[in-house]
């Protein structure tokens, strides 16, 4: 088994925005050492005061080091055919990757983290930090902090891997590499496998157990996978990464249900990852007005304080939507409704479109509607327009009577994301809408 163990020193924790200021790599074959490659490398950046004060690496010290560019090809070569191991592996990957890309190679190889490796290999340890591990398995490391140091003690580690179960785990873990190593360093892989493939939500956790990040998935396992692909060396990406140690789910009977959980959650559980939804608010509204002509128009446009509107909406696609359709149903011309920039067919009498577009708004001002929708064995209810709450319901006829379902469904509150959430589904799915004209 062809190692190549490597440690480096930075300037910071995100390669799109820090340098590289050392690097050292320990060649193994199996437990032996082939040899050690080390230099300091000019980060082309100043080296912050307090990575220079715990590395012990000065600007003056890399001032004549050579930038990553000019080693990138002898880095290259020490790399390209062999297994890539780090204490924290996407740390040093992403980083020594990054710059690779930039001089113009690419470095496709299979990795390792020493950090799971000595979890399956030393279990029951507090800590597997490298200082930790280097102190519970009583290897001695010099130059702490130090690209050299710290890779011949992530070596050390390897070879007392090796010497016991370590050969069959790191096989293993090459095996299952697109899965496992991909993860995050603090998430176990035992997470992942016993996520389901179905809908649901999924909760993305904290060391101390708080809620970081909420999102829905049409299958969950793959969802969750799918957050830890790709070279994304963003700061936002990185530090997302590091805070995540344990994955909560709920399932859900249906991606619509998964849809909704996932609002109710982001506005009840505030996650800091999560950016849409949180400050969401209805700032696009229908209007009405008689225009210099004397026709009756609508319009859509932004919610101004103390104007007096139809109906208001969160999304500008909603409000588009909704008039369209009662340009359809009413039979409105799209111009007088700024749906069109110029009219393509000639203006309507003005009485004849000006009592359409009364009945229209008529229709629009009525008492919402209440009905239910059906998805498989999942029943949402909506009560003269409000979203009441969902549920599972298996033994389910139309026949039921409206308030019999606030006994078997879960109520949850309301919010714009849901009511569009649900006008999309009802508008694509009419089938699997139950209107009730009146309460039974």
């Amino acid at each position: 088994m062809r190692l190549a163990v490597v440690d480096i020193e930075t300037t910071g924790g995100f390669p799109s925005k820090h340098g590289i200021t050392e690097i050292a790599i320990v060649l193994m074959n199996g437990g032996e050492v082939e040899g050690v490659f080390e230099t300091l490398i000019n980060p082309q950046q100043p080296i912050p005061p307090f990575i220079a004060n715990m590395t012990g690496i000065s600007d003056d010290m890399v001032a004549m080091a050579p930038p990553f560019e000019e080693q990138a090809e002898k880095i290259y070569r020490l790399l390209h055919d062999r297994i890539f191991v780090a204490h924290n592996v996407n740390f040093d990957h992403s980083f020594v990757k990054y710059y690779l890309q930039l001089a113009g190679y690419q470095l496709q190889v299979p990795k390792i983290c020493t950090i799971r490796l000595a979890r399956k290999v030393f279990p029951g340890l507090k800590k597997y930090g490298l200082g930790h591990l280097t102190r519970s398995l009583d290897i001695p490391i010099s130059n702490r902090h130090r690209a050299g140091g710290d890779a011949r003690a992530t070596a050390q580690i390897v070879s007392m891997a090796l010497a016991t179960s370590g050969n069959k785990v790191m096989q293993d873990m090459l095996s299952r590499e697109a899965k496992h190593q991909l993860l995050p360093p603090n998430l176990s892989v035992d997470e992942i496998d016993q996520l389901p493939l179905q809908p649901g939500v999924y909760y993305f956790r904290d060391k101390k157990g708080k809620v970081m990040y909420v999102g829905k998935a049409r299958q969950l396992r793959k969802r969750v996978v799918s957050h830890f692909t790709g070279l994304d060396i963003s700061e936002k990406r990185q530090s997302f990464l590091k805070t995540i140690y344990t994955i909560g789910h709920t399932v859900c009977e249906t991606e619509l249900m998964a849809s909704i959980l996932e609002s109710i959650e982001i506005k009840r559980l505030w996650p800091p990852f999560n950016k849409s939804q949180k400050r969401f608010e209805a700032i696009w509204s229908i209007y009405q007005f008689t225009d210099s002509g004397g026709y009756l128009r609508l319009a859509i446009d932004k919610k101004h304080r103390h104007s007096r509107t139809l109906i208001n909406f969160g999304l500008m696609a909603d409000a588009h939507r909704t008039l369209w359709k009662l340009v359809r149903e009413f039979s409105l011309h799209p111009y007088l409704c700024f749906l069109e920039q110029s009219p393509t067919q000639p203006l309507p009498v003005i009485e004849e479109h000006n009592a359409r577009m009364e009945a229209a708004i008529k229709n629009l001002l009525a008492q919402p509607p209440s009905f239910v929708i059906r998805d498989q064995d999942a029943i949402l209810l909506i009560e003269q327009g409000k979203f009441y709450g969902m549920g599972r319901v298996s033994h389910w006829s139309p026949e039921l009577p409206l308030h019999s379902f606030r006994e078997l469904l879960t109520p949850y509150p309301e919010n714009e994301v849901i009511r569009s959430l649900v006008r999309q589904f009802s508008e694509k799915y009419p089938e699997k809408v139950f209107h009730y004209a009146a309460e039974h």
